[in-house]
């Protein structure tokens, strides 16, 4: 399949219901991981449908996190007080890999730009995560796009 630069990421991943599968397949992995399962201790399923809905809206999708589960402010605030390492984080994105490569479209610069989201996000994550519950985070601004060139 070919990346169509024209097509915004949403679009060329396959949708929401391409992230639903992605999510799917990424939360199979992490709860049966003994070093990412105690990060994940609080999980529900509804877990997958909204972090489903957080990435169709960072690559270009609707925007029904900011809309109806609370934003960018919101997402962060969830990261308090986890506490992640590096170890957890790179295991992190090694089980993502694993399930964008399962899960999306073929595509090498698709997958790539993903992949890049993910490492950056994640980054942000175990930085947030080090500050204890109920911090105040300021405005953390809008929610990020990512596209065919990264942050947008």
């Amino acid at each position: 399949m070919t990346d169509h630069r024209s097509d915004g990421l949403y679009d060329a991943i396959g949708g929401l219901d391409a992230l639903r599968r992605l999510s799917d397949t990424f939360y199979q992995g992490v709860l049966a991981d003994p070093l990412l399962a105690p990060v994940f201790a609080d999980f529900t399923p509804t877990h997958i449908e909204h972090v489903a809905v957080w990435l169709a809206e960072i690559f270009g999708g609707p925007d029904g996190f900011t809309t109806d589960l609370g934003g960018h402010q919101s997402l962060l605030r969830a990261h308090l007080g986890l506490a992640i390492t590096e170890e957890q984080r790179t295991r992190w994105m090694e089980l993502m890999a694993e399930a964008v490569h399962k899960e999306l479209p073929e595509g090498e610069l698709l997958r790539r730009r993903v992949l890049e989201y993910f490492d950056w996000g994640t980054r942000i994550a175990k930085d947030v995560s080090a500050s204890p519950a109920g911090t105040d985070l300021g405005d953390p601004g809008p929610t990020p796009r990512w596209g065919w060139e990264g942050l947008k």
